[in-house]
């Protein structure tokens, strides 16, 4: 049975997920939004690609650092979207949550940063 959460009390969880990131990794996090949100919107599912009935647990939306220009900068802050339904609905306990939303957060600010797959791996986030 998937576990479901009033918004304070997941927004708790996600704080403790936080904490719970290495910090060569939630540094980066210093500037970034995070939000929490009940799922993606449509707009987001169009541009992820995402097909009807799929929905992602998280979302960065900005300009990854390695894209960056010193002399163009963003015009909106970078964000990491997290979709609370989805990531209640394959969680039974408030233990995996926890886990998937910390693992959710540092997929993100990997896109954000350029960290390789292989460099995740090494932190156990593989």
């Amino acid at each position: 049975m998937p576990i479901k959460l009033d918004e304070t009390e997941f927004d708790r969880i996600v704080a403790k997920a936080i904490e719970n990131i290495p910090n060569e990794i939630r540094q980066y996090l210093e500037n970034i939004v995070i939000s929490v949100k009940k799922r993606p919107s449509r707009r987001m599912m169009r541009e992820m690609e995402i097909p009807p009935g799929e929905y992602p647990l998280g979302l960065f939306q900005g300009v990854p650092m390695i894209e960056r220009s010193v002399t163009v900068p963003p015009l909106y802050p970078d964000m990491i979207y997290l979709f609370q339904e989805p990531l209640e609905e394959m969680c039974e306990t408030r233990e995996e949550l926890e886990e998937e939303i910390e693992v959710t957060v540092v997929h993100e600010v990997a896109h954000y940063i350029g960290m390789t797959e292989e460099r995740l791996e090494e932190l156990g986030y593989g």
